[in-house]
């Protein structure tokens, strides 16, 4: 859990470090470029013998869903979604890590589902918008897609992974940025203007740092600490960079909140964490 943990916290600072200096540029490229650092992070690494075709191709798979598909159906959403919709309705997705580990495993969790719940209310407590909501059912359907991959990605590499313990997690990470890399970037052909494409340096100072660190390090310290906790647990925790991102935003920004909504959802945070321990 301390990897799951020291994700959520660079993720929930990370919003408020970059806010604001990417929004020039196509969103697409943003997904792709960042994917792409974090591929050549993890290059120096790559485990190439010992890998039969089979292997290799299911974790192109595994990261193309799990970054790829991810980010360009959250990029999506924002055609047809308001922000403050946006950050509502990604905090579902503790449901989908519980549902699809019940799918494979062919029993129900009640526990893990109800810790998962218990999370899922306590980010919306945290982002429940105060306007007035209003969502278009293709916009919900396209971050719901986003949520699920995502979920889908821990799960399958989890899976992956603990029934070949001799291989080692840094040689063959490479393979899932392949995967995402070749999915963010066939979007990013259709929508970015190369030729007109004016990068400053601030925003590669930002798409360095989310490519290196928030995404390149964090997806790879998540997936591994995804391996060492229960599916109760690892649902739980994709919530936590919500309150930890509020938090941020206070202490660095000076923002403001609702202080008695915030610290329900810690509450129902911190419930959830205890239901799962006590009972599963």
């Amino acid at each position: 859990m301390p990897y799951l943990i020291l994700v959520s916290i660079i993720w929930g600072f990370s919003f408020v470090l970059i806010k604001g200096t990417l929004v020039s540029l196509d969103a697409n490229f943003v997904s792709f470029a960042r994917l792409l650092l974090s591929f050549i992070v993890f290059l120096p690494f790559m485990q190439w013998r010992g890998l039969s075709l089979s292997n290799r191709l299911q974790l192109l798979l595994i990261g193309g869903v799990q970054f790829g598909f991810m980010y360009v159906a959250y990029i999506a959403a924002y055609q047809y979604l308001p922000a403050h919709v946006i950050a509502l309705m990604t905090t579902t997705t503790p449901l989908f890590v519980t549902i699809f580990n019940d799918l494979c495993t062919k029993r129900i969790h009640r526990t893990f589902f109800f810790a998962a719940l218990l999370a899922v209310t306590g980010g919306a407590v945290i982002e429940l918008p105060d306007q007035p909501l209003s969502a278009s059912l293709y916009g919900v359907a396209l971050l719901q897609l986003s949520n699920a991959a995502f979920a889908f990605g821990q799960l399958a590499y989890k899976r992956w992974m603990a029934s070949r313990p001799e291989l080692q997690d840094t040689r063959i990470f490479w393979l899932l940025y392949g995967g995402a890399v070749m999915f963010a970037g066939a979007f990013s052909l259709g929508t970015t203007d190369y030729a007109g494409l004016n990068l400053q340096l601030v925003q590669g100072f930002s798409l360095l740092y989310l490519g290196v660190i928030a995404s390149g390090l964090c997806f790879f310290l998540w997936n591994l600490g995804a391996r060492r906790v229960n599916e109760g647990t690892l649902a739980i925790m994709n919530n936590l960079k919500i309150p930890i991102g509020v938090i941020a935003s206070l202490l660095i920004l000076g923002e403001t909140t609702d202080y008695i909504r915030l610290a329900i959802g810690c509450g129902l945070f911190a419930a959830a964490l205890w239901i799962n321990k006590r009972f599963s």
